[in-house]
Parts: C-alpha cells; sequence; structure tokens
C-alpha cells in the first residue's frame, strides 16, 4: 500500500488544533509533528495511506474554511527517504516563549484510534494581549463548571488558554470569556473541540 507525507499549515495555533482534530476523525492517519512558525501558526505534518492522507488534508481544509483562516495543504506519494533531515524537525525550544516549538505526540499515541477519543470536550480561548485573556478564563471558571488545562504562547503577544469539562460547560464558559476580551485586547479565536482525539490532547501545553 502506498504511503504518503501529508503537510497542512494553519494561521493560529488554537485553529490548528481544531483542524488537527477534524482531520484526524476524518481518516486513518497518524501524526508526526507540529511545527510552530513564525506567523502564529503550525504546520502538522501527518502520515497514512495515500488515500487516508488525502481524505484528512481535504477534511482540514474545509475546517480551516469554515474557520475562516489561512491553510495550506501538500501530499508527498512514497516521500524520498534523503528527504526526511529537511521535513523531520529536531526538538527546539524557544526561550523568549518558555515552551517547544517542536511538538510530537505523546508516547503510546501510534494510530488514530476513534475509540480513545476523551469522553470529555476542550476550550480555547486565544487573544492577542495577556490582560484580556486572564481576564477571560476567570470568567470562564465562573461562568461554568471546567478546569483550566494549559496556555500556549506564540509570541506577538498571542497567547491560547486551554479549559476542559462536560461539553455544554465548555460551550457555555467560551461563551462568557469571549465576551470578556472586548477592551482588553483583541479577540483570536475561540473554539470548543467535543471529544478531542488523543494525539490531540497530547499535544496541548502542560
Amino acid at each position: 500500500m502506498s504511503r504518503a507525507l501529508g503537510f497542512i499549515e494553519v494561521a493560529g495555533w488554537s485553529t490548528s488544533m481544531v483542524v488537527l482534530d477534524a482531520l484526524e476523525k476524518a481518516a486513518n492517519v497518524r501524526l508526526l509533528q507540529v511545527e510552530l512558525n513564525d506567523l502564529a501558526g503550525s504546520m502538522m505534518k501527518i502520515t497514512g495511506p495515500l488515500g487516508d492522507v488525502k481524505a484528512a488534508l481535504e477534511a482540514g481544509r474545509s475546517m480551516a474554511a469554515q474557520l475562516r483562516v489561512n491553510c495550506v495543504t501538500d501530499v508527498i506519494p512514497n516521500p524520498e527517504e534523503r528527504f526526511r533531515i529537511a521535513w523531520d524537525a529536531k526538538p527546539e525550544f524557544n526561550p523568549l516563549m518558555e515552551q517547544a516549538v517542536v511538538k510530537t505526540p505523546g508516547a503510546g499515541i501510534k494510530e488514530i484510534n476513534m475509540s480513545e477519543q476523551a469522553g470529555f470536550a476542550v476550550g480555547l480561548i486565544e487573544t492577542q494581549g495577556f490582560t484580556a485573556v486572564f481576564e477571560a478564563i476567570d470568567t470562564a471558571c465562573k461562568a461554568a463548571n471546567v478546569e483550566v488545562l494549559a496556555r500556549e504562547k506564540l509570541g506577538g503577544g498571542y497567547i491560547t488558554v486551554v479549559i476542559k469539562g462536560d461539553v455544554a460547560a465548555v460551550r457555555a464558559a467560551v461563551e462568557a470569556g469571549s465576551a470578556k476580551v472586548n477592551g482588553l485586547g483583541k479577540l483570536i479565536a475561540a473554539h470548543v473541540i467535543p471529544s478531542p482525539t488523543a494525539a490531540v490532547l497530547s499535544l496541548l501545553p502542560k
């Protein structure tokens, strides 16, 4: 069976996670790596049978279009092994952002297994401006029974905070938190991912 590499580059970190969730649920593909770029977005690298990679990237493009974010995709059938040194980035830590900019799925995440999806939802609120996101998350926590999981910085003042809970609670929290951003900063994105895939969860900042 022909194997392929797929690449999908998306503007915005939180939107990247939504797109990744959609493409993983669409086909039998494996996430290899996510690499943050200097455009406050990320490049996701996947592999699988050629047909599955094409189907996954189509689902990713469709989700990006719904989110109205820029997206570039490409498929390389039967990649040349000598090409690996170009796409397979080494671990890299950005001291300014205090986090890794090359991310790989957590241990044990081998193949997409729909039965292993989480039984909860995650919510992401991304702003330009730290004050805005701190106010938003405090409001989100007061609005519903959710847990704050992590935060991700992208430089340029962009920051995402991730919350967890049941779908209804996360939707209510994200809605309430997003409404508090105006006047304090710029709301970049606000999303809810019901039952995120294991690979998505493994990439969330700790």
